[in-house]
């Protein structure tokens, strides 16, 4: 990894790390949950909570993005309740009502870099937690990015992008700077693809 590119990120991290936390309340606005009674076909009964974000199921777009110029960009952001604090991944989001996966990808790139693809392919869908969600995302390759305008966050969103190679986006991965799940399951989908 170059050195002026992990000085660059480090700026990110610091500038966006939590400095302060305290429980506001217990009740939730954003996330809350219900519970089922279900009843097998073995004749069983089972309850079971589910996980509601905003009032939908929390599905989710996640873009891998590749420059024009064959680069890659992440995000940065803060991730409160992970142990860094922060998270490095790739930009990602909630599918607003009656938009599809792609729709959602196209719009969260544009929002959270400015950059816009000319190109989304498809690489692959998965649960985020099947015990207790029934968030469906699906995750793309947006080739071919131009930028187009500024960001674009939500008053309450603190978002870095960050530009770097691919083999520097796969250095990350080692070295544990991206470390959730879908960003690595991305990555991983779109290897075959991704020019070094």
């Amino acid at each position: 990894m170059r050195k002026e590119k992990l000085d660059e990120l480090h700026s990110y991290i610091e500038e966006l790390k939590v400095k302060k936390m305290e429980l506001i309340d217990a009740r939730g606005r954003f996330l809350t949950s219900e519970r089922y009674s279900v009843e097998l076909n073995n004749g069983h009964t089972m309850v079971r909570e589910k996980m509601v974000k905003n009032g939908r199921d929390g599905s989710a777009a996640i873009i891998l993005p590749v420059t024009v110029e064959g680069n890659t960009l992440l995000v940065v952001q803060p991730r409160v309740f992970s142990k860094q604090g922060i998270g490095v991944e790739l930009p990602a989001g909630y599918l607003d009502e009656g938009e599809t996966h792609a729709g959602a990808a196209y719009r969260e790139l544009l929002e959270e870099t400015g950059y816009v693809p000319e190109n989304l392919r498809f690489l692959g869908a998965f649960y985020q937690d099947q015990g207790c969600s029934a968030a469906f995302n699906k995750a793309f390759l947006a080739e071919g990015c131009r930028r187009v305008s500024e960001q674009h966050l939500d008053g309450d969103e603190f978002i870095r992008y960050f530009e770097c190679s691919v083999d520097e986006m796969l250095e990350l991965v080692d070295m544990g700077y991206i470390n959730d799940c879908q960003s690595q399951l991305a990555i991983e989908r779109s290897r075959q693809y991704l020019k070094k």
